[in-house]
């Protein structure tokens, strides 16, 4: 016999917070029908969700959850919909609150950056509580971005005098001796990334002046040799392509009242073929070592554009 579709009626009685739940149009109920596969009848503030039993619950669940969050004074983002929906199909029973409203900074814009998914929680609260954190996993997961966050959040309380951001400067299918320029001007494209994210948190201008002062740094994995980083947090991006040598030589910079996060995937490796990645050979040397976590993300844990899982999957299930 096929599945058997069940119905369930769902009421919002305050107007606006029922208006924000909808979004312009009903954009975000159409978001829940084409990711859940149900069907939504909209009548005023009532709804009726009809499709497969478990599709049903799950969507309920979520818009039930997400109007409470509202409720609360959350400003729910459209992406919140897809994201929610994500962590109850892995937990029915997961509350979307513990996750959600852990705020970990406001940006300019007055945008909140929080977690997004239960691997994301764990790894704020893990950044949190050691003073060295491995984020390891694909792309698109929010290691640096969130890591950045806590750096910047833990500079403008004052936990930290600077941050530091860094980076190998490792070609990825491309030589840096035909990139124009000298040293710095070859390797600011590799640094990128981090300026776009200081940029999104603090505004150009802020990021910019911070930068001048030398209250934020941002430069090459080798610029970090010798020194003794202390009162920073340090944050070592796309460290797959370290070195053990590198990775070594990194982990021991850090200095008194320091902490450091480790973002990198393990299956972009971009160093020649006989060279082992430090990020790898970390991970097995140190994953007994007390003061450090390491917390592993997974497509499922992709915050990007949805077709970015899509491409994920596709290439993991498509032979090299």
């Amino acid at each position: 016999m096929p599945p058997q579709q069940i119905s369930q009626d769902l009421s919002f009685p305050d107007n606006a917070c029922a208006g924000i739940l909808y979004g312009d149009l009903n954009r975000n109920l159409h978001t829940v029908e084409e990711s859940a596969n149900v069907r939504i009848n909209v009548r005023g503030n009532n709804l009726n969700i009809t499709g497969l039993r478990h599709d049903v619950e799950i969507a309920a669940e979520l818009l039930s959850q997400l109007y409470e969050l509202i409720g609360r004074g959350y400003p729910v983002f459209s992406s919140d919909f897809a994201f929610g929906l994500k962590i109850l199909g892995s937990s029915a029973k997961a509350r979307l609150d513990k996750i959600f409203l852990d705020k970990v900074y406001v940006t300019t814009q007055n945008r909140v950056i929080s977690p997004k998914t239960p691997n994301q929680k764990i790894y704020i609260d893990a950044i949190r509580n050691h003073d060295i954190v491995f984020g390891i996993g694909p792309a698109g997961t929010g290691k640096t971005y969130l890591a950045v966050a806590m750096a910047v959040s833990a500079l403008v309380s004052g936990q930290v005098r600077s941050i530091i951001l860094t980076r190998p400067a490792v070609e990825a299918g491309e030589k840096l001796g035909f990139l124009p320029g000298d040293l710095a001007q070859k390797v600011n494209p590799y640094l990128r990334p981090l300026h776009d994210a200081l940029h999104d948190m603090l505004g150009p201008e802020k990021s910019l002046d911070m930068i001048e002062q030398g209250t934020i740094e941002v430069a090459p994995l080798a610029f970090m040799r010798g020194r003794t980083l202390s009162n920073a947090f340090i944050i070592l991006d796309e460290a797959q392509n370290t070195t053990r040598e590198q990775m070594k030589m990194f982990l021991t910079r850090i200095g008194f009242d320091s902490r450091a996060v480790i973002t990198g995937d393990s299956t972009q490796v971009d160093l020649p073929v006989k060279k082992h990645s430090g990020l790898l050979e970390a991970r097995n040397i140190l994953k007994r070592v007390e003061g450090i976590a390491f917390c592993n993300f997974s497509k499922a844990d992709v915050v990007r554009h949805p077709l970015v899982q899509k491409i994920i999957e596709a290439y993991e299930s498509t032979p090299g």
